[in-house]
């Protein structure tokens, strides 16, 4: 799988379809396949079968840190608001939506975990704002035709068992369109048609939940610019047939108890890199490449 390093650290919110699924009905420990596929869990998988196996099946702990609960928090708040009449949806009204949701964001545990005083707090709070207030750098949430909120899918795609939430459906002159909300960096050129893999996995399962085909997904990076992509019955044979390749590797792991590590750049970030020493070996070399890169520039530029 191509890397994308621009995923590295993404303030991306905490996908509500991962939380449960992967791990519902299942005894901890115990490798089995989970009774619905989520686009989060497709993807840990992909990155690497061990991370997935730490996550789904030991259940260990994976907090999402403060970049992904500010963007649980700005998505929350842009749900609601697009949920109101289209002349309500103001900066203003989504300032009063935010400070009336905001006790509840406060009170969760992953947030007390971060230990943050007040100073702090502020900063979090203003850098969530920041996010919802890119929303209407995108677009006037005035002029969209809302046909859904946060829809909670459950289908088969491919012969897999499939759940997705997508956070807005609308419809624009020529048809329905799947829009999601992102907090993080958009990707580069290069990396920018694996971003959209999700949201062609949404439309495919709207299709298959009410039989009608989008005819766009796309991705709302908030406050820099939208990632979208025409949908085609080509795109999304291509994205089901993956998360179906996704889905068998799954089982096979699970039937051999095998979950074999994916090294990368992404193992300095791995909650889990403790646990593996293939990580922190990946880890190690890439630290001291980095450090003799910078020594070797320290020595060119004296």
């Amino acid at each position: 799988m191509e890397l994308d390093p621009d995923a590295i650290g993404l303030a991306n919110p905490v996908d509500p379809a991962s939380l449960d699924l992967e791990g519902e009905m299942r005894e901890v420990g115990v490798p089995t396949p989970p009774p619905r596929l989520s686009p989060s869990g497709a993807g840990t998988f992909e990155q690497c079968p061990r991370r997935w196996r730490h996550r789904y099946v030991d259940r260990l702990p994976d907090p999402p840190g403060e970049a992904a609960l500010a963007g649980s928090f700005a998505h929350r708040v842009l749900e609601l608001l697009m949920q109101r009449h289209p002349d309500e949806r103001t900066p203003d009204e989504a300032k009063k939506i935010a400070r009336q949701e905001w006790p509840e964001t406060e009170a969760q545990s992953d947030y007390a975990a971060l230990e943050y005083d007040e100073e702090k707090s502020r900063h979090f709070r203003w850098k969530a704002w920041q996010a919802i207030e890119g929303l209407w750098k995108l677009e006037d949430p005035v002029t969209v035709d809302v046909a859904a909120t946060e829809r909670d899918l459950e289908v088969e795609l491919a012969g897999v068992p499939f759940r997705g939430i997508v956070d807005r459906l609308e419809r624009e002159g020529d048809g329905l369109v799947v829009t999601d909300y992102k907090s993080g960096k958009a990707p580069s050129p290069r990396y920018r048609r694996g971003r959209l893999d999700q949201v062609l996995l949404y439309a495919a399962a709207v299709e298959a939940d009410s039989g009608e085909m989008p005819v766009r997904a796309r991705l709302l990076y908030l406050g820099q610019r939208p990632v979208g992509i025409d949908v085609t019955r080509k795109e999304l044979d291509v994205v089901t047939e993956k998360l179906a390749t996704t889905w068998n590797g799954i089982n096979t792991a699970c039937e051999t108890g095998e979950f074999e590590p994916r090294t990368g750049p992404l193992c300095g970030w791995c909650p889990y890199i403790d646990r593996c020493p293939e990580g922190a070996k990946e880890a190690e070399k890439r630290n001291r490449a980095r450090a003799a890169e910078d020594a070797a520039m320290l020595e060119a530029a004296g």
